[in-house]
């Protein structure tokens, strides 16, 4: 029964982590920054990035998967994963330094369509995870022990078809086209950005040490990792 309820609430808390962001990337981020500056909140936010990027990162990793599966119990492995992950990604918003400056301010049609763009996103988001599996992404399916909802199994229709990462693509659709772009959304988005490119060559990895050769036949199908015709 704990563990069933651990599992529902860290399912809870991803969720709500992700609105959280959104809550404070489209409010809290808008606030004018006068006064400011750049060098010190920009210092600041960097090093609490980091810390949910190295959790991010390390606890992705197979051998401390294995590790944490040994110390808690393989089906609440994930479960754990997302409590921190989530915890952490909530903090780092909460805490997220403004940063003095505007990079671009546009309104009327030039906004909405960015706005579009963003909201394209957030739902391509939503498909590219229910092609993953939600549950499982959160946890859940894995603690309450529930059947696969498919085969384990490389996927490459729709989104996965067009980038091998196709979450990490929304969430450049998700920082980078906002009406208002000041220096504490442009510090948020570009630290975010490197994180990813940064992470994908370990995440790929990985892939390949689980799928072998079909992992390798799938990324010479798909050529681009992230952004079509780029990278």
């Amino acid at each position: 029964m704990l563990q069933s309820f651990a599992a529902i609430g860290g399912g809870l808390v991803f969720a709500g982590s992700l609105i959280f962001f959104a809550w404070q990337y489209m409010s809290r981020f808008d606030a004018q920054a006068a006064g400011a500056g750049v060098l010190v909140p920009t210092a600041a936010n960097i090093g609490l990035f980091t810390v949910f990027a190295l959790h991010h990162s390390i606890f992705a990793r197979t051998r401390l998967k294995t590790l944490v599966s040994r110390t808690v119990s393989p089906e609440l492995e994930r479960s754990v994963y997302v409590w921190l992950a989530s915890v952490l990604f909530i903090v780092v918003c909460a805490a997220w330094q403004p940063v003095e400056g505007v990079v671009w301010s546009l309104t009327g049609a030039l906004a909405w369509v960015l706005r579009g763009l963003q909201a394209g996103a957030a739902v391509l988001t939503v498909v590219t995870a229910r092609h993953l599996d939600i549950l499982d992404l959160a946890g859940v399916r894995q603690a309450l022990r529930l059947p696969p909802s498919r085969p384990i199994k490389l996927d490459d229709h729709g989104p996965y078809g067009l980038v091998r990462h196709p979450i990490y693509l929304c969430w450049l659709f998700l920082v980078w086209p906002a009406p208002v772009m000041n220096g504490t959304r442009l510090v948020f988005a570009a630290v975010s950005t490197l994180y990813l490119v940064a992470a994908i060559p370990f995440e790929e990895r990985d892939l390949h040490r689980v799928f072998g050769p079909a992992y390798a036949a799938y990324a010479n199908k798909v050529r681009y990792k992230i952004l079509p015709g780029i990278y």
